[in-house]
């Protein structure tokens, strides 16, 4: 027996199972020390080497992805494998009864991991300790390549629903001035309020979806209009504007702002999670006069500045969204 080798498989597949299972069900645990890591590496990678190339970045998601499956698999692949090989006996051949070699018990714990049956290679028999331990190999990876798989099939769902959420944003317009000048009926808002009720339920369940699964920071769309980090500034922004802005006796209910601004804040708390900082400057204040140019009623420059200045930290925030996920702020002229 050689416990140097126990010792070291057993904390690969402890790190290993740790990091799934953080990841994967620890819904306030965000990503696990190493998808974390990974995630964050491939990003910062892609975006140095393409330029911060729409089309290469959009790869993003799916090879974080890919790669973190893999890490996941490998991990408990070799680490079992540096387990088997804590003693000379744990694995024989099963034809000449001698002991497995290194490539002999990787190809041992590849079979037993994926269920494919019985190879070349065998455990001591007789009640021996290996026989219990090719059992526990089975069940690794039969129990995690299926919650691997699961959780693939959860993130997609939810990159469904955050493009989903973009796009019902960017159609009203793709800055915050634009969305609430398509709101304005001539005299007020009304119809606007409920579509802000409904994009602010959205952008709850987009926040919770983020918190349990930060990878989602890292699937970028190729076009502004589908992507969240430029319609949750927009969103957020243009309740701000209505809130700030626009004189109350003109604007929409207070709650209906404050309900929309809360789910904003929900989802610029994750941000913590996907290792992402407030900007170091603040973003450009909307232009008053694009609203003015639509005759909707506003207050005056200086009422508004100073209603902004208040929220300087939150705006550095939303900057910070648009900025890592490669975009500009704002995104496009209107």
């Amino acid at each position: 027996m050689n416990p140097f080798y126990l010792i070291v498989g057993s904390a690969i597949l402890v790190t290993a199972i740790v990091d799934i299972l953080w990841t994967t069900l620890w819904v306030d645990g965000g990503s696990g020390p190493l998808s974390g890591h990974l995630t964050t590496g491939i990003w910062r990678g892609l975006r140095t080497v393409t330029g911060d190339h729409n089309r290469a970045l959009s790869l993003a998601g799916p090879l974080i992805l890919t790669l973190t499956l893999a890490m996941w698999i490998g991990l408990i692949w070799v680490g079992w494998t540096v387990v088997f090989a804590s003693d000379p006996l744990a694995v024989v051949n099963s034809r000449t009864g001698g002991p497995a070699d290194w490539w002999g018990r990787f190809y041992y714990v590849a079979y037993t991991m994926f269920t494919d049956g019985n190879g070349d290679y065998t455990p001591v028999y007789g009640g021996n300790v290996w026989e219990v331990a090719s059992a526990f190999t089975t069940a690794t990876g039969m129990a995690f390549v299926t919650l691997g798989v699961s959780y693939v099939l959860t993130v997609l769902g939810a990159v469904s629903d955050k493009r989903s959420f973009a796009s019902t944003v960017t159609g009203l317009g793709h800055r915050s001035e634009a969305l609430v000048r398509t709101g304005w009926t001539g005299e007020d808002f009304e119809g606007l309020e409920l579509t802000l009720e409904t994009l602010a339920s959205e952008l709850s369940l987009l926040a919770e979806q983020h918190k349990s699964y930060p990878i989602l920071h890292y699937y970028h769309s190729e076009q502004d209009d589908r992507a969240s980090a430029v319609a949750v500034p927009v969103f957020d922004e243009a309740l701000m504007l209505l809130r700030h802005a626009v004189p109350d006796e003109h604007s929409i209910d207070p709650t209906t702002i404050e309900n929309g601004r809360s789910s904003a804040s929900s989802y610029l708390e994750t941000l913590d999670t996907a290792f992402i900082e407030p900007a170091p400057s603040v973003p450009r204040a909307p232009d008053l006069e694009r609203l003015r140019d639509d005759d909707i009623p506003t207050v005056s420059d200086e009422a508004f500045a100073e209603a902004l200045s208040e929220t300087t930290d939150r705006r550095r925030r939303l900057l910070a969204v648009v900025e890592a996920d490669a975009w500009e702020w704002p995104p496009v002229e209107e």
